[in-house]
């Protein structure tokens, strides 16, 4: 049994308790990935962290249903999102409803209750990040939000923390996985505009209504995010230039490879003498470079730091597993902070009982091409 400070209004008095309870509030696509690990990957957690994560209850519009592969506790499912923000045994909610209005009136009496927050929700923190981030300053809560940009990259955490003792010259990088997979299409295979975004709706990249993403907004709310993170400034949507892919054709497509570039979509935040630039539009990357080469849903992050100098971060920008993970990480930091053990941040390598389930492979034993 772990000893753990619960929120502010148990008055900060230290509770015993074996586990921490999650809530999930919306069980769509990134919903279903988020419980999939939580309830499969519940012993692998607890072996990485120390942590014993329990999802308690799970908020969906319409019931029954039903996800393969994912076996939930009895009274698990319900359609009353009060069954989670306000139930004192949920130390953790999990929104992933999206929009706006609602989402921000349940995190916020999540909040109001002692509960910290884990969402995905990048319209809603571009919007009311200001806002809630000083409820949860007043509350004494967690409030995370790395999948809410780039998907599975870490770039949320990196800001935060890996790059505090930098000054972040400039962000740039691609950061909806729509667009580029749309530009990949056309740049390598020939294929017109709404051919490719037609391909892209049928592989589930793009939205039946793809207007955010083709048009610049989803990467514009991305970029206002990470702005925020690097610069200390709120920028509000409408202050971040903002061109899409709409205009693109083959012969743009055409002109730049013939020159030794490739079109991107970049979200770009550059600190000059006295101003910040905060600009989304289409640019000309050289091939040599590695954003260049940045294909198909994936996304790519390089960030500049007076210190550290370019870094690069890359990886899956969206889909239900790499997004999932991302909360599932928000879960597990929001957890450490409700518990107050540093210890749990200890890699467990160096501080378990070694396992005995694995040997250290022989060189001998490897085989690839050679020549």
């Amino acid at each position: 049994i772990k000893t753990i400070r619960l929120g502010k209004e148990t008055g900060g008095v230290l509770m015993e308790k074996s586990e921490i309870n999650v809530g999930l509030l919306g069980w769509g696509t990134v919903g279903t990935g988020v419980s999939r690990i939580l309830v499969n990957q519940k012993h692998r957690i607890y072996q990485n962290t120390g942590l014993n994560l329990n999802l308690l209850r799970i908020a969906k519009r319409t019931l029954p249903a039903y996800r393969s592969g994912i076996d939930l506790a009895e009274n698990c499912l319900t359609t009353d999102v009060n069954a989670i923000v306000d139930n004192p045994d949920i130390e953790i909610v999990v929104e992933l409803i999206g929009g706006t209005t609602d989402s921000q009136e349940l995190i916020s009496r999540a909040m109001q209750n002692g509960k910290s927050i884990v969402t995905a929700n990048k319209a809603l923190i571009a919007e009311c990040g200001a806002d809630l981030c000083q409820l949860a300053q007043k509350q004494e809560v967690s409030l995370k939000f790395e999948a809410s940009t780039a998907g599975g990259i870490p770039i949320i955490k990196t800001l935060r923390e890996s790059f505090a003792g930098n000054k972040v010259e400039s962000i740039y990088g691609i950061v909806n996985g729509t667009c580029n997979y749309i530009l990949t299409e056309m740049q390598k295979n020939g294929r017109d505009f709404s051919e490719a975004l037609e391909m892209a709706q049928d592989k589930g990249y793009a939205e039946e209504d793809p207007t955010l993403d083709i048009e610049g907004t989803d990467a514009a709310q991305k970029l206002t995010i990470l702005t925020a993170l690097a610069h200390h400034i709120s920028v509000p949507l409408n202050q971040v230039h903002t061109e899409g892919i709409t205009k693109i054709t083959q012969n743009d497509i055409q002109y730049a490879q013939e020159l030794g570039y490739a079109i991107k979509l970049l979200a770009i935040t550059k600190l000059r003498e006295t101003q910040i630039d905060v600009r989304v539009h289409p640019t000309l990357i050289p091939n040599n470079s590695m954003l260049a080469n940045v294909s198909d849903a994936f996304n790519a992050v390089c960030v500049i730091g007076d210190a550290v100098g370019p870094t690069l971060f890359y990886g899956q920008g969206a889909g239900e597993m790499p997004t999932a993970s991302a909360v599932v990480a928000d879960i597990i930091d929001a957890a450490r902070s409700i518990t107050g053990n540093s210890h749990l941040s200890i890699p467990p390598a160096w501080v378990s009982k070694p396992r005995s389930d694995f040997s250290i492979g022989s060189i001998d034993d490897i085989e690839t091409r050679y020549y």
